[in-house]
């Protein structure tokens, strides 16, 4: 192993067995993820500063979300890895689709049923579509944050291959012996720190005000993050690096580049709507 390459701080994938039942990082990550988001959006709500006045929501009207929003992260998510990532293997193993515990999950997929999650409950209960985006959006980083940490954990989705002089190297379980990217965690600080630092900040600047500005932000963000965290990262082994040597991930993200540019001029041009409480 060079000398300044990183040993991998090997993790049990498996936080604690209870008898026939395990529970994994990965699971805690999504479940931590869904309760943090949850209590950070209902701060938000209760600001009407944030709004500009009373949100076009209530507390209790994203209580009920939650439920919605998580079947749309579960189905979108695994059924987007099928359809994206592994197609002919479960064509001929289709009662592997329901193994969510195998792992194989796809943040485009999840995304897809987070906005079919948006679109259904907002029209049911009345609420703008784009704001309760917005609203989703804000939260979203601290699941994808708490999903790369997951990959980490488990030793999953690493690098490519990196010049072994690089301080941060690290050599993978499962990776071989050639030192990599830790790609997990690059894509953890961009898609969760570093996305949900300048949403907040756009928040804090009265970005909610402006109903699409926060979701087209984090489309286009997140489009931008993940094409460059693509760079570093292995590509699917059952895929490999596909047209002018882009990978599924990159393909997947550059509409959301187009999508996240439109919403947000449409945002800005629009403007603020008027208060609530101006209503009449």
């Amino acid at each position: 192993m060079p000398s300044l390459v990183i040993p991998y701080p090997t993790f049990d994938p498996v936080l604690v067995h209870l008898g026939p039942f395990a529970i994994r990082w990965y699971a805690l990550a999504y479940i931590f993820g869904i309760l943090l988001g949850w209590g950070y959006a209902r701060i938000l709500i209760k600001s009407d500063k944030l709004w500009g006045g009373r949100a076009p929501l209530t507390v209790i009207d994203f209580d009920d979300f939650v439920v919605w929003v998580t079947l749309g992260i579960i189905l979108g998510g695994r059924i987007g890895y099928v359809l994206f990532y592994n197609l002919p293997h479960f064509a001929s193993h289709p009662l592997e689709i329901v193994q969510l515990w195998n792992g194989g999950m796809s943040f485009h997929g999840g995304f897809t049923g987070c906005v079919v999650a948006v679109v259904l409950f907002g029209y049911k209960r009345g609420i703008p579509v784009l704001s309760l985006g917005d609203l989703t959006c804000a939260v979203g980083p601290i699941g994808l944050f708490l999903g790369r940490l997951a990959n980490f954990i488990n030793g999953e989705l690493w690098g490519r291959a990196a010049d072994p002089s690089l301080p941060w190297a690290m050599i993978f379980p499962t990776g071989g012996d050639i030192p990599r990217h830790p790609s997990q965690l690059y894509e953890a600080g961009m898609e969760g720190i570093l996305l949900f630092t300048v949403l907040a900040v756009m928040i804090r600047l009265g970005a909610l005000k402006r109903p699409g500005l926060i979701l087209g932000s984090f489309i286009l963000i997140y489009g931008l993050t993940r094409i460059i965290g693509e760079h570093f990262r292995e590509p699917d082994p059952q895929l490999g690096f596909l047209w002018g040597g882009l990978t599924m991930g990159m393909l997947l993200s550059i509409p959301m580049l187009l999508v996240g540019l439109i919403l947000i001029v449409l945002a800005v041009r629009r403007g603020a709507p008027a208060p609530i409480e101006a209503i009449r």
